[in-house]
Order: C-alpha cells, then structure tokens, then sequence
C-alpha cells in the first residue's frame, strides 16, 4: 500500500511539474516567440515571419473528435473530470450501480436491476455471468478524428495482476478511420483459486467515398474470459469468515470448496454493415434511397473444466461419469444476413424495409443416453440447428421538437418463432429538457442453455420444449438538467425462466406459468454549491407485485456522492474528493453456479442491508484523469463479514488507484 501511495505522488508530482514547465515555456514563447533551432543559427518566429515561413497549424477543437455509435449517436471525446467519470472507472468502464461485485477483479456480478438483454429474435448464448465484460455488437464504437487519438486505462487489481485498456485510433484520410484496442486483466485475488485472466480484442473501420454515396463500418472481435472457480466458502469457510478471527483476516487461509475448476468464455465476430445511396438527397432534391446489408458472424464457447470430482464429499454439484479429467464444453455459430431498402422524405421521414436470414449452431460433440430413476430410457440429442427467416421495418421523423421511432420485425419461417416491436414518442420540451414514452414486446425463446444442456455431471444434463418467454413494457424517460432525470417502467414477464435447485440441490431450468409484473423508477440529481461542492444522488425502486418468488431484486438502490472540486496551482491541477455511500436493501440474492456460470434462485440467505463507503481523490492534469479510491472504507476498521451472493464475499477494504490518458497527436 505504501509503494503504491509513493507511486501515485510521484506520477502527481512529475506532471504538476511538466505543467508548470509547459506553462513557463509558454509565457517565455509569447514574451520572445518560440524558437526554431539548427546546428547553426538560431531565429525567432516573429523574425521569420518577414521571411515568409508560415504559423504554427493551429490544433483542431475537441469536438472534432467524433465517437460514432452503430446506431448513428455521435459523441466526441471527453476529457474532462467529472462524478461520472469516477462511476465509470472500473473493469467494466460502465457505470455499475445496478450491479455488486463479486471479491475478485473480473469476476461475475450479481444484479440488483436484472439485465435487459434487448429486443431480439433468437436465443442467447449460456454463461451469462460470464457475459458483463463480454463486448457485443451495440458495444463497439467508430471513430472520426482530425489527427491520431490515442487512449490509455490503467487501474491495480487484487493482488499480483492489473488492468490495462489501451486504444488507438488514425483517419488516414478524411474519409477513413482505422481504430485497433485491447482490454487485459489479470488478477490473482485475495481468496484461494480465484484467479481470473481476460482479453478483448478489437479493431474497427469506418469508411465513405468521396461522393457520400458509400458508407462502411465494420469490426473484429475477439475476446477471451477466463476465471479460476472455487464454489464459494465451504461451510467451515463460512463460519472462519464471520468469525472475524484475526486469523482469518489473511483470506487465502479461509476454506473454499474446491481448488481445481475453471470455465472459460470465448468469443469472435466479423461484422460489416454497409450502404449504398442509389438517390442522393442534394439541394434540388429532398429524398433519398438507398440499399443497405448487414454482416453478422458470431462465434462462442464456453468451456468448464475440473481435474477431478471432489465435491462430491460436500454434496455441492453431484456424481459424475468420470472421476477425473472433466470437460464440458459448448459452442455457438451463429451467421446472419439482413438486407434492407431505406427511403428517406424530409416530410414523410425515414422509412426502412428489412429482411433478415439467421443459420444457428448450438450444441455438443456426443448424444446422451440414460436411464432415469423411474427405468425409463431419455436420449438427450447434441444439437439445436436450423435456420429463420424474418422481415420487419423501421421509421424514423423528427417534426417541430417531436421525435418519433419505431421498429419491429418477425420470424417467417424457421425452426424457431419469435418477434417484436418497439415504438417511441419523444418531445424536446426546452433545451435541456426532454420527456419520451416508449412502449415494446418481445416474444422469444429461452436462452439455448435452458433448452439444451450436456455436462460430465450426471445431472447437469437436460432438453426441455420451453414456451416462449413474451415480454411487454411501457418506460417513461424524462430529462432535465436543471430539473432531475427519472426513468420509470412496468413491465410484464410471461414464461419467464430461470435456474433453481431441485430436491438434490442440483441446479435445474425451470420456467415461471405465471405472469411476472415489476415496476422499477430510477431517479438521479446533481447539486453544486458555490461552484466547489457536489452531491450526486440517485435512486432505484423496483416492486415485484406477482412472481417475487422467482423474481428477487432488492426493493431500494441508492447511491449518494459528496465531494469538493476546483482547480489548484494556477489552473495545472483540477483536484475532485470525496465520498461515495452506496445502499440497496436485504434481498434473497441469486446464488452463482460455477459449472453453468449462471446465478440461479435460492430462498435460504438474505444479503444486503449494509452501507458501502468509498473515498476517493481524483486529479486531471492536462488529458490525464488519475484515480484514487479507498474502496469499501467502512470494513478498514471492522472485518467484512458481508456477501455478494451467498457463499461469495464481499470485497474487503483496499486502496486502489489508476488512470485515463489521452494524447492527441
């Protein structure tokens, strides 16, 4: 801890001093001009401007550099520091207060909101607690840049490991970008045999000729997650845990229940979305159309490993076939084709015609055959193949400060059925204030992990028929600087499925034959007083008033941010502390499956109910955001004895740092 205090002052310290040099030289250069230097003359600028030498190109603004989501929302880069950039500096680099982390960097989170995976025709992949740092289509970003942008994220984990993210991004032309990144972290942790180790790799590129009648954006993924499991503190490992025996405070000397296992989620994707204007709206004329395709190939595996069955002695996940060496693995391709024609009217708006065909591959290399308890004979198949067919369509039309959207799409033909639609109404009420109204339904079926599931433990071994899960929401979003942001939404749930335990405590699918319905209002402001004090507050409610059985979120979320912010020695520094309260009330949480890497229900550990505390000193230093946290500060002087989800720990008190550097070249 000491070093890393030492550390952190020495980074302050050299780049308060390279600012203050930059400033002096500065002030020296408009007093005298800058100097332009040879072997064996010297000139002033001012001198050689008789001469006929040009300025200095002055640097391009900040917002030239354009951040350009898949769905046309651009951004550019910021570089400032603000209470929303503490938020976002973690392994995710998401704001994460709807989730709780597990002890160890990289690990999954339990969900107080459960995750709304979008609208969406096919099936999910399994493993969906290995899915939070798993970055999909909607997660990749284009860039356009004046000159060569590069970023740098740095953040110590827990233990032996650390967290680096670093971006690179080049317009070789006005009308070409190139961007490449990689996201690595490694982290031993402080409990036995939770090591986790992850990669993302990406590169993107974003292209239109010179006429504006050919758009291109298209990316490269691949990613690797893997994570050391150890099924949580065994039952002694519980009671050393709470004990809070100072013998204990080292956690690698607490019991777990096994030393052996690890799973492992893999990822690449080729994506490519194009569009040709075959109209080109100019000045003379108001319409457009144009011919567009999208490019979607997908794979994933996901891979439980364990040297030998020892958890049997704990009753934890069951006999197996084999004794030692068991695998179980699964993988997904997944190829999609959608083609659409887009008309564009400054009267009529955006409209656009779709169609869409999906090849899918899911499954096994073996068929399972058994005999059940009763003598009867089950033959468990490897595989859920075929292919959709869907046609849907979009429109788009801003008029007088109303803005409308709305989308849908169908499966037509295939082996699986599925649809929705999603319409919305926005109205831009003043500047910086905006209400929308959204309305969607959903009807897909259950992710391919709750249809179809091959494991060496004789019990994780399941085909199921599943209905449909069908999804209706209406959400209320109003925005106001000035005023508050509130999102509000009901939604309705019919066949919902989920993970439980059977009689033998053997994790089994299991699907919900009534309706769900939840009401969750989200609520956030931001104070300032006289300039330098900040508070930050937001609030969650959610109510289950049917299906609380299976549906368990804590009823209140909240989280509440002081802090002091100004600009130190003459402007070099811009200094932000504070402290951070964080709050959600006792629930039953999901417990977590290391095989399936899914949370499923459970009835019998309540978590929550106690206040988590962070204190934080950050900077910006020129582009340089540093980082400073004392996380979890409330368990520096009384030993954690609180859960994550039962059987995992909450994170311990611990001072981490790191930082966000940009250079703009």
């Amino acid at each position: 801890m000491k070093k890393h205090f030492v550390f952190l002052v020495l980074i302050i310290t050299s780049l308060i001093g390279n600012a203050q040099v930059g400033k002096l030289k500065k002030k020296k250069e408009l007093e005298e001009g800058p100097v332009l230097s040879n072997n064996t003359t010297t000139q002033r600028i001012g001198e050689s401007k008789q001469r006929g030498v040009k300025d200095k190109k002055e640097k391009p603004p900040i917002t030239d550099y354009k951040i350009i989501s898949i769905h046309n929302d651009t951004t550019y880069v910021d570089t400032t520091l603000s209470i929303q950039k503490d938020y976002k500096f973690n392994y995710l680099r998401k704001d994460d207060f709807e989730l709780l982390p597990i002890n160890n960097v990289g690990q999954t989170y339990n969900s107080l909101a459960k995750k709304e995976e979008g609208l969406r025709l096919l099936p999910l992949f399994g493993a969906r607690a290995r899915h939070f740092n798993f970055m999909e289509v909607d997660d990749i970003n284009y860039y356009h840049v004046p000159t060569p942008l590069t970023e740098l994220y740095f953040k110590t984990t827990f233990e032996q490991g650390q967290q680096l993210d670093a971006f690179f991004t080049i317009n070789t032309s006005p009308r070409l970008n190139l961007s490449i990144a990689y996201k690595g972290v490694r982290s031993l942790g402080k409990y036995q045999h939770a090591l986790t180790s992850t990669g993302n790799f990406r590169a993107t590129a974003n292209y239109t000729t010179k006429n504006d009648r050919y758009a291109l954006r298209t990316h490269f993924v691949t990613q690797d997650l893997l994570n050391e499991e150890n099924g949580g503190l065994s039952r002694v490992g519980v009671a050393q845990y709470l004990s809070q025996d100072s013998e204990f405070a080292d956690r690698a000397s607490i019991e777990v229940n096994f030393e052996n296992a690890e799973n492992t989620l893999k990822g690449k994707r080729f994506y490519l979305n194009h569009e040709y204007k075959i109209i080109k709206s100019t000045d003379s004329l108001d319409h457009e159309l144009a011919f567009g395709h999208i490019l979607d190939i997908t794979d994933k595996s996901y891979q439980y490993d364990q040297d030998a069955n020892n958890t049997i002695i704990t009753g934890l996940l069951g006999e197996s076939f084999i004794q030692s060496g068991l695998s179980d693995k699964v993988a997904l391709e997944d190829f999609t084709n959608t083609a659409y024609l887009r008309y564009k009217n400054s009267v009529l708006g955006d409209f656009k015609i779709k169609g869409g065909l999906s090849d899918y591959n899911y499954g096994y290399n073996t068929i399972l055959t058994r005999t059940n308890q009763d003598g009867t004979i089950e033959r468990i198949t490897n595989r859920i193949k075929g292919n959709v067919y869907s046609v849907g369509g979009e429109y788009v039309k801003k008029y007088k400060g109303f803005q409308l959207k709305a989308d849908g799409m169908s499966i037509v033909s295939g082996d699986l059925t599925g649809n929705y639609i999603n319409a919305a109404i926005g109205y831009d009420i003043q500047k910086g204030m905006k209400i929308q109204l959204t309305g969607s339904t959903n009807s897909v079926a259950p992710n391919y992990n709750y249809l179809l599931y091959q494991s060496d433990y004789k019990m994780y071994n399941w085909q199921n028929d599943f209905k449909n899960i069908e999804t209706q929401k209406i959400q209320f979003d109003f925005k106001s600087k000035k005023l508050l942001n509130i999102e509000a939404s009901y939604s309705t749930i019919k066949n919902y499925t989920y993970f439980d335990k059977d009689s033998d405590s053997i994790t089994t699918p299991r699907q919900f034959g009534e309706d769900i319905n939840l009401l969750k209002i989200k609520a956030s402001k931001g104070f300032t007083f006289f300039n330098v004090i900040g508070l930050d507050n937001t609030i969650m409610y959610q109510d289950v008033s049917k299906g609380e059985s299976v549906y368990k979120v804590p009823n209140i979320v909240t989280r509440n941010s002081l802090y002091y912010q100004d600009h130190w020695f003459k402007r070099a520094l811009y200094l932000q502390t504070g402290v951070t309260f964080k709050y959600f009330s006792k629930y039953e949480g999901d417990a977590y499956d290391p095989i399936l890497s899914e949370f499923y229900i459970q009835n019998e550990t309540e978590i929550g109910g106690f206040p988590q505390i962070d204190i934080f000193f950050n900077a910006k230093i020129r582009q340089t955001r540093i980082f400073f946290k004392v996380e979890n500060f409330g368990e520096a002087f009384n030993q954690n004895t609180e859960f994550s989800t039962p059987g995992y720990a909450y994170r311990d008190a611990v001072i981490r740092f790191g930082l966000v550097w940009n250079f703009f070249l």
